[in-house]
């Protein structure tokens, strides 16, 4: 007999649950089975419940590309990074803005004292006789002409910087969206598995009701009833085990897709498993995995440490600045003893200022920009040789499950085969249960064995388009 914990050790291997509880009071996610062979062109349903027994529920039901599309559109970590990419938009234009010039308004009123001096010393003073108010009003205006390039390299960096939030919403798209899709397949397969469950528990329901009845006329021993209530024992607590972890993979992507709670998901999965995989050579995958996001990302983050250095050379250079201003004044102080009227006076000219504090205050930050630089080319290196790994190992990977499905589909046959001669043995007496329960088991596996394998070979075909940047 198969150990129970045989069926999950394909299912579990390769899904990820999150932790998030699944609310109290709910129901059962299977739907009304019909015997007959499991297509891939199948219709499953699993309903994901409210916490609360009398609430009312909508339901709805859900293909793959809408739950995609759902994602895109609810998911709080695109919502997120499309917040962050209106950020950074939003710096390009304060950046650009550096261009215009500063323009101030200035006034003030005080009172003064006269004016004591001090000849010869303490002694000696002289006192001048002051106008007690003094006021201006002015408006200078200043624009930059030049600044060695550090407006123009600083709007660069911004516009650098909003491509690279542009391309993080595009990644975590991406994301979310193979995280969907995983859980969905994870979903259909987990309610695969329980219509095959529910399928060999009413054929072993049959077989124990034969069992007695041959041990009421004597022809079997108690022994071979007790193995048979056994068996059918251990397909009733897979198939709990495995109803509560359909219950889990629906949670979490109810979850995922920011669904309200009162909505109940039904999956639509018919023609999931249609069609023949479209697998190129592994060459076109590598080209294309060059313009994936994760790549142009790091590209478009060696551009801003690029960027950056040339900002931190910028500082050796002067900044010139147009400048102008107006004002009123009073009373006159051009002359002194001052005139007690009230006069204008505008400027307009030329600044230019230069540190020269940053001819040796500066080569540090050069430096640091520099090694930034060949850190961040170095990182590009690093993000490329992963990319390409997965994409040869994806790639792998998929040829090989794409030669096991014709073994998987042979073995389904034999089992088959195996399965109605032992089964016809033991109805003639010439076959132990022990045979019987193990053709069973190994019925079930084989089934199983390659509905897990079609599942894997489209997820892994989707991994690997989501490795090469070529998810739909």
């Amino acid at each position: 007999m198969i150990p129970v914990a045989t069926f999950w050790q394909f299912t579990l291997s390769k899904v990820q649950f999150r932790t998030k509880p699944i609310p109290k009071n709910h129901h059962s996610l299977s739907t009304p089975y019909k015997p007959g062979p499991v297509t891939a062109s199948a219709v499953f349903a699993g309903a994901l419940l409210l916490s609360s027994a009398t609430q009312a529920q909508t339901s709805r039901r859900l293909s793959l590309p809408e739950a995609l599309k759902i994602v895109v559109a609810n998911n709080r970590d695109i919502r997120h990074a499309r917040i962050e990419r209106a950020v950074t938009e939003a710096d390009v234009d304060e950046k650009k803005e550096l261009r215009l010039p500063e323009i101030d308004f200035h006034a003030s009123y005080a009172r003064i004292t006269d004016l004591t001096e001090y000849r010869h010393g303490l002694g000696d003073k002289v006192v001048t006789h002051t106008i007690p108010v003094i006021a201006d009003l002015t408006g200078s205006a200043k624009m930059p002409l030049y600044t060695g390039g550090k407006i123009r390299y600083a709007i660069r960096k911004a516009e650098q910087q909003e491509e690279i939030a542009a391309l993080a919403v595009m990644k975590t798209e991406n994301d979310v969206k193979m995280e969907a899709t995983e859980l969905f397949f994870s979903a259909y397969k987990l309610m695969e598995l329980d219509k095959l469950l529910q399928e060999h528990i009413r054929e072993e329901e049959d077989r124990l009701a034969e069992v007695r009845s041959f041990k009421a006329h004597g022809t079997v021993t108690r022994n071979e009833v007790l193995r048979a209530e056994l068996q059918l024992s251990d397909m009733r607590l897979s198939r709990t085990t495995n109803r509560s972890n359909i219950e889990i993979v629906l949670h979490d992507l109810h979850t995922l897709l920011e669904m309200p709670e009162e909505v109940a998901l039904e999956l639509d999965t018919a023609r999931l498993l249609d069609g023949a995989l479209p697998v190129e050579n592994l060459h076109s995958y590598l080209h294309a995995a060059l313009s994936k996001d994760e790549m142009r990302i790091s590209e478009k983050m060696e551009a801003v440490s690029e960027t950056e250095q040339r900002v931190a050379r910028a500082a050796y250079l002067p900044d010139i600045h147009l400048f102008a201003s107006y004002g009123f004044n009073y009373p006159n102080y051009m002359f002194f003893p001052p005139d007690p009227y009230l006069y204008t006076l505008g400027r307009v000219g030329l600044e230019a200022t230069y540190s020269l504090s940053n001819l040796y205050k500066n080569k540090t930050r050069t430096h640091i920009a520099r090694m930034r630089t060949e850190a961040q080319q170095a990182q590009t290196g690093i993000v490329k040789n992963r990319v390409m790994d997965h994409v040869f190992k994806h790639h792998t990977e998929l040829k090989d499950l794409l030669e096991t499905i014709p073994v998987k589909e042979k073995a389904v046959t034999q089992a088959t085969e195996n399965y109605r001669i032992v089964k016809l043995k033991y109805l003639h007496q010439l076959a132990l249960i022990t045979e019987m329960l193990d053709a069973d088991n190994a019925l079930l596996q084989a089934r199983f064995d390659l509905l897990t394998a079609r599942i894997n070979t489209t997820v892994k075909h989707r991994r690997l388009l989501y490795a090469s940047g070529q998810l739909p």
